[in-house]
């Protein structure tokens, strides 16, 4: 079912019409510098006296000025900052300031192309001129994001262009809370935020609550380590986060929605709460929606990070200004939720895909993925991959296809290509599990990756290559995972905490021989005993390196020794006599004194007063010192 013609999915109404120009403004590129190559275009194209707008304010706009505007995340976020030029299709890639004016002279006065700002794709050096081209591209089906990259977050003619509103409007004046219901159930939609319980029978659990008030929460809290998918939507597509809580809403009977958004997300709050004044301006939001007699309102509220808060119960106490703690369910929020009333809170994905299916109907969403997990996910590629970033691909894409045709390939540490060098994947973040070789061809939906000990997650994709120590991950996962304990229930808190002293042991060299069998024990007690999800899930990580890569774990316990050659404390480093010239440049930089020989002799370092600080492997030309990279010990 997911094996559809690959393509894209973002068709712009400016194809064929009028130029444009847009920058993206995702998080990633504008801290790689994209609002400075936004005023550069502004202050060239003065300079050249063209003519030039800052907003999309028709579809058709025949003035013969140049749209230079400013979109949400495009995805490819290794080559940032990325610039667009329409209706060409040329992606630019990594610009700079000083990049603007060439791109004006040859692309928008002469209809050229900047052949060095191209993307070159990794192992065939074919020089690419768009998305078009691009297999980053061209392999993904981008519906959730696909206006993300194009349209302006801040330009709400602009989406409703694009279709926007269209489905809310259908529900609110067309369909009955039934029929929406029943709608989203026949499309299969499960929640994209990590449980994947079904979106339907949530909404029709709070539906047939009987209660004056009911409430519809947008859980944007989106905590995981290298996750930045919700982040994304609301960045570059905040209406259509809107108008899925509407379509919710209207769905349970509820009239006042809220987005539960991070505050460590500046720029997804601030283009989410333009889009709520805006939709309110319009009378899109407010009293009487579409002239159906139904009200429906928006509030904005920022998190204070808290991992925990992601969980549903603890994010509806936080907003009640209590401490962010979860509670024992039932009573599910569907019936007991925000202030004692029927609450359906889901998550920002999930919301936008509601949109697709009340626009286009459960039968046309259906049509990719795979019959237990229809339709797409979005996930945050990272990692030691060529090309990290944000993708869209159906539920039963492998993990290989993900990895080498949309990610370009595993890379070595210096940034190459290096075909042999994959090791794992980290799905799914401290929650997660992680995937070896034997799991390249496995589906990727809810129900395949349960069966290997892992899970979907919110969408997290860490990618590591063959010099990654897998229990120093799952090392930092628990740790994550420690930290972010609500402390409610003793298993989780007391339970974490001493995962992570034994792990803290493996790695610097303390374990035993009882050590291992008792990590194996606790794991198994916090993920049976934890009141919440995160607890439940926090041990995953840890369990899913015990079994895939127990190797590893026996070379750090039995042998003392880090193959990845990561751990600090187990290095060895030695000087190899046949390298070393005995030139005394390591004694001079040595800071403990820990290394002897004579001058133009080789020279010896004395285990016991090193600290594995390196200093002596940088002052080596001669590349005598090993055992400090690479698990050469």
């Amino acid at each position: 079912m997911h094996m559809m013609e690959q393509t894209t999915n973002h068709p712009d109404p400016l194809m064929g019409a009028q130029r444009r120009v847009i920058l993206c403004a995702g998080t990633g590129c504008v801290a790689n510098g994209a609002m400075k190559v936004y005023a550069a275009f502004q202050e060239r194209m003065q300079a050249y006296n063209l003519p030039f707008t800052l907003e999309l304010r028709e579809e058709n706009d025949n003035s013969g000025k140049t749209a230079v505007t400013r979109s949400g995340c495009q995805g490819f976020c290794q080559m940032g900052p990325l610039v667009t030029i329409l209706p060409e299709n040329i992606l630019y890639n990594q610009v700079k300031p000083a990049d603007v004016e060439e791109i004006i002279a040859v692309s928008l006065l002469g209809n050229g192309v900047v052949e060095r700002l191209l993307y070159i794709e990794p192992g065939t050096e074919h020089t690419c001129k768009g998305t078009d081209d691009i297999p980053f591209y061209t392999r993904q089906q981008r519906f959730v994001l696909g206006d993300c990259g194009i349209i302006d977050p801040d330009n709400l003619d602009e989406y409703l262009r694009n279709g926007g509103y269209r489905a809310a409007k259908k529900a609110f004046v067309q369909m009955s809370q039934e029929e929406i219901c029943t709608e989203i159930s026949e499309s299969g939609l499960r929640g994209r935020g990590g449980g994947g319980f079904p979106t339907g029978r949530k909404w029709e659990a709070a539906r047939r609550q009987v209660d004056d008030k009911k409430y519809v929460i947008c859980n944007a809290d989106e905590g995981d380590p290298g996750a930045f998918m919700n982040r994304s939507v609301m960045e570059g597509n905040p209406h259509s986060v809107i108008e899925g809580l509407m379509i919710a809403a209207r769905a349970i009977g509820a009239d006042e929605t809220l987005v539960y958004v991070r505050a460590e997300y500046p720029l997804a709050v601030q283009r989410m709460r333009r889009a709520v004044k805006d939709a309110g301006e319009r009378g899109i939001l407010g009293k009487n929606v579409f002239g159906s007699g139904f009200n429906i309102s928006c509030e904005i509220m920022e998190g204070a990070g808290a991992f925990v808060c992601g969980e549903e119960t603890a994010m509806i106490a936080s907003i009640e200004g209590q401490r962010g703690m979860p509670r024992p369910k039932p009573p599910f929020p569907a019936e007991s939720g925000l202030w004692g009333k029927p609450t359906i809170i889901n998550n920002v994905e999930t919301l936008a895909h509601a949109v697709r299916i009340i626009r286009e109907g459960a039968v046309r969403f259906r049509e990719l993925g795979t019959p237990a997990s229809p339709g797409t996910k979005t996930f945050a590629l990272t990692g030691h991959v060529a090309n990290t970033g944000l993708i869209e691909v159906p539920f039963g894409t492998t993990l290989r296809e993900i990895v080498y045709n949309i990610g370009g390939g595993i890379t070595a540490d210096d940034g190459s290509i290096d075909p042999a060098g994959f090791k794992a994947v980290q799905i799914g973040g401290p929650s997660g599990g992680c995937l070896t070789k034997d799991h390249l061809d496995l589906p990727m939906d809810f129900d395949s990756l349960r069966t290997v000990g892992a899970m979907v997650g919110s969408g997290g994709l860490v990618a590591m290559n063959q010099g990654t120590c897998m229990v120093a991950v799952a090392r930092f996962f628990m740790e994550f995972t420690q930290r972010e304990s609500c402390g409610k229930c003793v298993l989780c808190r007391e339970g974490t905490r001493q995962m992570l002293a034994m792990m803290d042991d493996i790695i610097e060299g303390k374990a035993d021989e009882t050590t291992l069998p008792l990590l194996r024990e606790l794991a198994l007690a916090v993920q049976k005993g934890s009141l919440c999800g995160l607890g439940k899930t926090a041990p995953n990580p840890v369990l899913s390196t015990l079994r895939h890569f127990a190797d590893e774990y026996e070379a750090h316990v039995k042998d003392k020794v880090c193959p990845a050659g990561q751990c600090k404390a187990l290095l060895k480093p030695w000087i190899n006599a046949e390298k070393c010239k005995g030139c005394g440049k390591c004694v001079k930089k040595c800071p403990v004194e820990a290394i002897s020989g004579e001058l133009k002799q080789p020279h010896a370092i004395d285990q016991e007063k090193c600290i594995k600080c390196g200093a002596c492997l940088l002052s080596c030309k001669f590349g005598a010192v090993e055992g400090l990279q690479g698990g050469h010990a």
